[in-house]
């Protein structure tokens, strides 16, 4: 997966494997990382329960340096 296809995407809603695929990481870390310190990810994400979300027009821009 690449940020383009993420781009095209329609859902606005992103998971730690989708967002692990552009990181070249392992969406693991990023769960951990969303639980341990939020603020420390640099994009926004929330943490609802055991469920991380990520959005997709907000990863985009952190990406992209329009933050």
């Amino acid at each position: 997966m690449t940020i383009e296809d993420i781009k095209k995407m329609t859902k606005e809603i992103l998971t730690p494997v989708e967002v692990a695929q552009i990181l070249q990481c392992d969406a693991e870390l990023i769960r951990f990382q969303a639980r341990k310190d939020i603020s420390s990810l640099g994009f926004p994400v929330s943490v609802m329960g055991s469920r991380i979300k990520i959005p997709r027009r907000a990863f985009i821009k952190w990406i992209e340096g329009d933050h």
